[in-house]
């Protein structure tokens, strides 16, 4: 099972579609990982409580939640009875804001989305490939992270080939 002080990062972009904005919610694991990407076009509590439920039944519930101070994240935690969950402050949610980094530069090189349906499958597979190449390499020894790295070159070999 999991470790104690599973803690999850959640946090939302603005992503424009053929001019109009959108927000894509994100989680993010205490280890970078990325767990539920979301594409929406309102920032409530409804979509919110939507995007903690679907996450919460993917992945099981969590120790703790890191927010930015969006009052949609603390309503839907009260709704779910997991207020006193919620953690919030400055800079405690760079593990979300760092997760967009990638992301961005993917979008720039797309030169856009043009639809909501284009975005979600785009961040829903991004999510996955990144968590498959993104090893820390600050915790690895050399000769492990070229194992690793190997291990997951030979993976998405199979995956494309198959």
């Amino acid at each position: 099972m999991r470790s104690s002080g599973w803690r999850w990062h959640l946090d939302e972009v603005f992503v424009k579609i053929n001019g109009e904005r959108h927000s894509l919610w994100r989680a993010v694991d205490h280890e970078g990982e990325v767990l539920e990407s979301f594409v929406t076009k309102t920032r409530d509590k409804k979509v919110a409580l939507k995007f903690l439920r679907n996450t919460l039944k993917r992945h099981g519930p969590a120790d703790g939640f890191v927010t930015d101070l969006l009052r949609s994240y603390g309503a839907a935690l009260s709704d779910l009875g997991m207020r006193g969950r919620q953690q919030t402050g400055r800079w405690m949610n760079s593990h979300a804001e760092n997760s967009h980094q990638p992301f961005r530069r993917w979008e720039r090189a797309m030169l856009r989305f043009r639809r909501m349906r284009t975005l979600q499958k785009f961040a829903a597979v991004h999510a996955s490939v990144y968590n498959l190449f993104n090893q820390e390499r600050h915790l690895y020894i050399r000769q492990n992270f070229k194992v690793n790295r190997a291990a997951a070159l030979a993976e998405w070999r199979g995956l494309c080939a198959g």
